[in-house]
This record gives C-alpha cells, structure tokens and sequence, in this order.
C-alpha cells in the first residue's frame, strides 16, 4: 500500500501540480463541491465526450467578475462540444449580492454562490478558479472597484498566476471594460484581462511567481465577448447547435447549469430548441488569422495548431532535445483514432484497449520529457498538456469499461431505521475529528465485458496522517464483480479543519487574506481523504481516483452522502452572531449558545461565557453531555450588561473539553442540487448598543420574503414583532397588528403574496400601517399593480454608501418620532444606500428623502409614503436589511421611525 501525501510547504510546486489535476475532465465531472456526475458525463455520451477531448490539444480561458457572468452556452460548445480544456476565471464569489433562497448574506453567500457555480461548471464542462477580491456590492464605476481592490495589482497577479499554470491558447474576456458591462466589477474583468494577457509573458511581472517555479506564458489570442450582432464581430458561434450526447443544445445545457445559481434567482431561464447565437471580437493575436484582418473566422483556435503532433511544433528548434517526441505523439494519435473506431454498442468496452495503451505510451512520455534537457519554459508548456492527456486517456479508459472506485467511511455500530425501500444504513460519522481512529471501505467495480485485474488499491492522506490494510480483496474481476480493500485510519491530533482557506476580519475589507497560498485560486481547499486504484487489462495499466464520502440516510430524500471533512470536537455557536440592544435596556438578554457534538461516543465537557467588564452571566458556566455523535443541544444564558453607551461589545463562549478550549462554529452550507462545504465563524456575538426610543405598544407583524434579520434584531431592542404565516396572510386578523412589513423581496419569492395584496391593501385602508421592503423583479412588481396608486418600480439603486442623503420633508414627523433624525443617522451604512427605487409614482406619493452616487442626478424615490384611507402606505428601497442586522444606529432609529408612522397621534 502506497500513501500520497498531499500537503507539505512547497507551496509552488504543489500548487502547480494540483492545479494541472484539476484541469482533468475527472475533476470537470466531479467538482471540488463533490456533486454527483451528471449523467451526460457517464458511460456512452461521457465516453464520447472525452474522445472529442483526446483528439485536441486546445486550451481556453474565460473571465467574469461574479457567479453568473459566465457565457455558458460558448463554454460548453467549446468544453464539450469542441474538446477544448476550458478554465473559467471568476473575479469574486458574489458575496455582495442579494439571496433570493435564504437568509445567508456576505461570506456564507459567498460559500454558497460558489457551490452553486461549481455546480454550473459541471455542465458547461469546465474547471474553476477565483481571485482574491470581494464582491463588495454594486458599484456603478470603475474608480470605486479599483479603491475598494487596492488598485489593480491584486487581482491582476491572481488572474496572470491562473495563465501561467493553465497556458491557455486563447482567453475571452467576458466584459470589454468599458460603460455597456454596466457593474463596475464587469467593468475591471475587462480592462484587467488584456492586462493579464500581456503580463502573464512578461517575465519581469510579478517575478515572485517565477521564483516558486511558474514560467512566463504567451496567450496567442484575446477575444472579448458582449458584441452585438451589428457590430464588427470576428466570429460568431451557434449555442443553439444540438449535441446527441447531451440531448439537447449547448446553450440549453448550460442553462440547466446556471439554474443552479438559486440565490440569485437565475432559476427560470429556458431556451427552445434551434439555433441561438453569438459574436466574439478579436482584440490580440500572435497568430496570422482572418480575424486580423477584419474577416469572420470558423474558431476561436484558427491559426492555432491543436493537434497532438502539432506539440512537437511548438517547441521549435527545441525539438531536436526530445528526438523521440513526434513518434510518440503520432502514436498517441494514432491510439485515439483506434479507439474511436471501435467505440460503438453494444460493447462501449472495446476502446478500452487502445486508450490504456495510450495511458502507458504517456506514463513513458512523461518520464522522459521531465529528464530530457528542454529549457524550463519549454518543459512546462508540453508538461500541461502530455499531464492533461494523461487524465484524459485515464478517464475515458475508465469509462469505456464501466470502472467505479467507491471509499466509503464505515459508521460506527450503532444502526438507525431507513426509510422503506432504502438500505439499511448505520448511523454515519459525518465528520472526522483530529486524534479519532475510524475506517473506511474501497470498492473497485467492473462493469464491463471484459475481466481487470487490481494491481492496488491505496488511500491518499494529508501529511501526519496515518493508514493500515486491514481487509483486503483483490481478486480477478470478471463482468460486474468487485475488489475491496478496508483500512484504519489515524488522524493527528493537530490535522487541519476542512474550511475556507480565505477570510477577512469584517465586511468592509474587500480583499481576502489567504491562509492556505497553495490553494490560492482554487474553489474550495481539496478534501483530506482520496484513494486510488490501479489495474490490468492485456498488460496495460488504468488508475482510478476518488474521495472519501459518508452516507446517510436522509429524512426527506432517502440515502445520500458528502465528502468526509475534518473538523473540531465541538462545533459551538452563539445565536445570533449580532445582537442590537438599546442603551435603555435593563432586562437581561438571553444569549443561546448550540453545540455540536462530532466526538464518537460520550463527551462530556463544561459551556462558559466571556463577557465584557461589568457585565455577569447567569450562570457562570454548564455542563455539556452528549452520548454520541451528530447530537446537538441549546443552551440558554442570561447576560446582564453593565451601564450601556452607543458601540459595540463581544460576548464569547467557550466549550472546554479535554483540556483545551472550543470557541468557534460552523454552518453547513449546502442545498440538494448542491455540494456541501462548511462555514466556520468564531463563537461569539457582537453587541451593538444603540441610542434608540421605541413607541409605546406598537405590535408588529412581519411577512417574510426572501429571508433577511430585521424581525430578530426589533426584538433584541424589546418590540413587539410577530411572525405572519401565510394561513394568517389569507385568512387572519391583520387589523391586530398596527404595523405590517414586508420582507425583502416577497413579491419576488411568494404567490400568497400577489394573491392576498388585496388583503394588505384592506388593511392599511382600515388604518394600518404597511411597509414594503425592496423587490428585485420590478418587471412583475409593476405588472401586478400592487400598490394602491400607481408607481413604477425601477433598478435604480444608490450603490455607494456614503453618499449623501437629503431629507426631504424635515417638519416631518417621520423624522421626529421616536427619535430625533439628523444627518449622523446617515453615517456608518455598509455597502449601499439602496437599491430598487420607484422611478415615477403617483402625487398621492411623497418621497421623503433624496440621495444619488457622485456624478448622477438625485433619487427621490427610495422612501415614498401615501395615505390610504384611514392608514399608511410605505415604500423603501433603502438597504435596512443591511443595516439593522448589522447595528447601524442611525438606520436602526430611522426604521423605528417609518414602522412608528401611524402610531404617531400627533
């Protein structure tokens, strides 16, 4: 038994070696999200796919700014369709967006967005990196990205690192960096990408990469996308081409991926069959071709030899060093072209023969070019492509005989239930632990015609890490058998946590600290525990890789299973992370503290509470039991604070077990058309104390939309809030409540929301108060005319944070009670003032407030208010959402202002 080690300090060499790993199409069919393959990437359609792969060398790069950008319909042509190795380089993981799925903002969304996304690249058949800058939100200019990125050179180095270890033929930028891309991210995407294109070959750029072993690379095309079909494009290309083996057309695959993208509400596209195209712009090339001389091309690689001898080419006068090379490289065609031929049903296994024969024919390939004497540069470009052949070849070898590699954890003895018809399963370790010993299970399958002989089967473990054989089972396998082969595992009492390798101390840095260099670029760190399995078939070799899983039952969808994750003992939470309290508050707060046991077996350990100077909790500590793992449980504090001023403080908790103490958290972020990937947060809870006078007896009820916090933090500060459910909405008392709000986004998210608008309406004419929070979809906003005079809902929105807001009507009492408004209440807001204002509304309407972003005409229509008989009728667009649940005074007092309307009997 051999063990890979996985993670050491030689950062650059590592980095560049795993990155070439996950340009295979293995790591395109299973992302590091651990999705399922799609059925598209299994047997006879997989396997003619990766044929299409074998035959070409092409390589191409494509940048966005955020998740959806990407034009996945060319993506999946030319990964797919085409063959070609295709990169998709993403500027940042849309943490700044808005979640039309759920309540997770900033860096969870930023998890979540990046799920979504691999999830997408599954079908446009493409590999993923990203850069080390935030989606900080909208920006409408270029000026303010390049501020908040601290200039260009960040992004620009993470952009020329990603040429210099893919060495794309051809990169197309998305955007063109100028006014159309509209976001100002999109607008850095396109004037850092020419850029990077220059810089990547030049070597007196970021010479740092050069010294952890990169070498300079010449991209020998740029094109730029977001041409219009009346401009002078160089080539066009039809999306709409159907592809039998996917069963429909490129650009309807790919919109099947990018309705994955939920939280951004990218769920409802569908295109009809036929054609659907394109139209890139040549901008550079190194290469004579049409295209530069303002004639149409067929490709993005004309002029550009990609075929496999064509590698022996580029390398010039060089060749003469690896004399043995265009043999080599014609037989490796020659394999491919064998084993095209012989694919055809009913036997998909024949090819299997030539393609291993190819696999060895690489194996010797790559050994000799790594000891031959081409020059570094040289050596690095032909390695890329003989490594990324040589995963292709593997793969579709693999295919073409139905070879599955299963590592399964084996759970604990205890057994659980499963649901009818599901297999019984043992209760499942979910999550390994530093210091635990388990086992796991590698089964090697056959499925095809044709008998394989298992050379080995191994684990592949992180530094530290140790496996023993236990049962092993390697016997001939015939058609549909299988080998297996059991091993313990030892992990080290310091293994590393499986988390994000990136963070940042708060929302306002836009910039990531990176903690992990080797992983820089990638999507998500590489899960901790892999396998491999070798095997015969008439004297070749094939290998097989995969990732440890767990499975367990769940009990909605029956059996499932995620990658295996290393994390702490106990997983400790304070709920919520952010609290608001008004100054006034002399009651003490309850804090919530959730621990997580991932311990096998008993634990019993002891919960505390750090507080600030002054305060007390009650109790000073509890005890924590579990019996076994997977067991959660909720413990409540009463924390009395000590004399309160406007600002923050941190409460902490603090689980200590064995000796050593546990302050910190995850969330799991996943969703079930998606991966899984855990978000860590420290245990604690930032208070937010806030100057803030509450009305008397104001009851408030509020309907959820989209998901945001504002309910919660109106609360903390001692109001009446109560949920309203849709059996409420449709058919309960609303005139109880003297305020009703609407969350963000509800006309977006709910139908009882058009379908009881008239109910709301009834309501406020009764005397009620109704505030509307934001919706994105103003287009079905204003097409069911739901508010009672007309108004239009419009995407204007006041993206920069700190702009000034004039207050419109100051005798108002909106601006007088509670609380007194002045203009310090506009300071300290976070990433925007608003977004979705009204355009154009009736007389009846009166805006309150005005604000704009520099340069721009002022917007009125961020707060409008209307009497409607006896009642109040509110609408804003300006980001609450944001603001209250982070504990922005002045945005607190002012929402306490417009939801206290209509309880002012002045």
């Amino acid at each position: 038994m051999s063990l890979l080690v996985r993670r050491t300090h030689l950062v650059c060499s590592l980095a560049f070696i795993a990155s070439l790993g996950l340009l295979s199409f293995v790591a395109i069919r299973k992302s590091p999200a651990e999705s399922r393959p799609l059925a598209q990437d299994t047997g006879t359609a997989g396997l003619e796919q990766m044929l299409r792969k074998l035959r070409t060398t092409a390589r191409l790069m494509h940048t966005t700014a955020h998740p959806d950008d990407e034009d996945g319909g060319m993506l999946a042509l030319e990964a797919r369709g085409a063959g070609a190795s295709v990169l998709l380089l993403t500027l940042n993981r849309g943490e700044g967006g808005q979640n039309k799925t759920g309540s997770e903002l900033f860096d969870e969304l930023g998890v979540l967005r990046t799920l979504e996304l691999l999830t997408a690249d599954q079908y446009y058949g493409v590999a993923q990196r990203f850069t080390r800058v935030v989606d900080f939100g909208f920006s409408k200019d270029v000026a303010e990205s390049f501020q908040k990125w601290q200039g260009h050179d960040i992004a620009l180095a993470d952009m020329v690192r990603a040429i210099r270890v893919f060495r794309p033929d051809v990169v197309v930028a998305r955007f063109q960096g100028a006014w159309r891309d509209g976001h100002g991210n999109h607008q850095v995407a396109g004037i850092l990408t020419p850029e990077a294109f220059r810089a990547a070959a030049d070597p007196q750029s970021f010479p740092e990469q050069l010294k952890e072993g990169l070498a300079p690379w010449q991209v020998k095309k740029l094109y730029t996308d977001n041409v219009r079909p009346n401009e002078d494009y160089t080539l066009r290309l039809d999306t709409g081409a159907y592809d039998p083996a996917l069963g429909m057309s490129y650009a309807q695959f790919a919109l099947e991926g990018l309705g994955h993208q939920l939280s951004q509400g990218s769920g409802g596209y569908r295109l009809p069959p036929g054609h659907s195209f394109s139209y890139y712009k040549l901008v550079e090339s190194l290469v004579p071709t049409k295209g530069s001389k303002g004639e149409h091309e067929q490709s993005f690689f004309d002029g550009i030899d990609t075929t496999l001898p064509g590698l022996a080419d580029r390398l010039g006068e060089e060749e003469g060093k690896v004399p043995f090379l265009r043999a080599a490289l014609r037989e490796l065609e020659g394999k491919v072209d064998d084993a095209a031929a012989a694919f055809a049903p009913p036997d998909p296994s024949r090819p299997a023969a030539p393609l291993l024969a190819g696999l060895n024919i690489l194996n010797d390939l790559i050994t000799r070019v790594g000891n031959s004497s081409l020059s570094p540069a040289a050596k690095a470009d032909l390695s890329v492509h003989l490594r990324s052949k040589h995963q292709q070849f593997e793969t579709a070898a693999n295919l073409a005989l139905g070879i599955v590699l299963e590592v399964a954890v084996d759970a604990p003895s205890s057994e659980v239930n499963a649901p009818a018809g599901f297999p019984q399963l043992e209760r499942t370790l979910l999550m390994a632990v530093p210091g635990e010993t388990f086992t796991l299970t590698a089964r090697l399958y056959n499925r095809s015609r044709q008998t394989v002989t298992p050379k080995e089967i191994a684990v592949d473990l992180p530094a530290g890490w140790r496996a023993e054989a236990l049962k092993q089972d390697l016997k001939p396998l015939g058609p549909d058998d299988e080998a297996s082969e059991q091993f313990q595992v030892i992990i080290p009492t310091d293994a590393a946590y499986t988390r994000p390798y990136w963070r940042r101390h708060d929302t306002q840095e836009a910039v990531y600290t990176i903690d992990e260099p080797q992983d820089l670029g990638m999507p998500l760190p590489p899960r901790p525990v892999q396998a491999h399995a070798s095997y015969s078939l008439g004297g070749a070799t094939g290998e097989i890789h995969s990732t440890a899983e767990v499975k367990y039952i769940d009990p909605l969808y029956g059996q499932e299973e995620r990658p295996l994750v290393v994390g702490p003992p106990l997983s400790v939470e304070v709920k919520p992370s952010l609290r608001v309290m008004a100054t006034s508050q002399e009651k003490p707060a309850e804090v919530a503290v959730a621990v997580r046991n991932n311990v096998t077996g008993p634990v019993s350990a002891k919960l505390r509470l750090e507080v600030p100077a002054g305060w007390r909790a009650v109790p000073d500590a509890q005890p924590v039991s579990f019996a076994r793992d997977g067991e959660y449980s909720s413990f409540k504090f009463q924390v009395l604070p000590g004399s309160l001023r406007e600002g923050s403080y941190e409460i902490r908790a603090v689980a200590d077990y064995n000796g050593k103490p546990y302050a910190e958290g995850y969330d799991v972020v996943t969703r079930h058309d998606l991966g899984t990937f855990y978000y860590y947060q420290p245990a604690t809870q930032r208070v937010n104390a806030v100057q803030v006078k509450l009305p008397a007896k104001l009851k408030v009820g509020y309907i959820m939309g989209a998901g945001d916090s504002i309910a919660s933090v109106l609360q903390q500060l001692g109001m009446d809030v109560e949920a309203v459910g849709p059996a409420e909405l449709e058919g309960g008392n609303l005139s109880r409540f003297d305020t009703i709000i609407l969350g963000i986004r509800a006309y977006d998210v709910r139908r009882d929301m058009h379908e009881n608008n008239r109910r709301l309406l009834d309501y406020v004419a009764g005397g009620g108060t109704l505030v509307v929070q934001y919706n994105q979809d103003t287009a079905a906003f204003n097409a069911g005319h739901y508010t009672p005079y007309p108004a239009t809902a419009s995407t204007a929105r006041v993206s920069v944070e700190e702009a000034p807001v004039e207050v419109l009507a100051p005798q108002d009492s909106v601006f007088h009670y509670p609380n007194e408004i002045s203009a310090r209440d506009f300071d300290g807001w976070i990433q925007e003032r608003g977004l979705y204002f009204m355009s154009q509304w009736d007389k009846r309407f009166e805006p309150l407030l005005s604000s704009h972003d520099p340069g721009e005409p002022a917007l009125a229509g961020g707060l409008l208010r209307a009497r409607f008989g006896k009642g109040i009728y509110i609408c804003t667009g300006y980001a609450f959402f944001r603001q209250v649940p982070a504990g922005v005074p002045g945005a607190i007092r002012l929402f306490v202002n417009i939801i206290s309307s209509g309880n002012n009997k002045k």
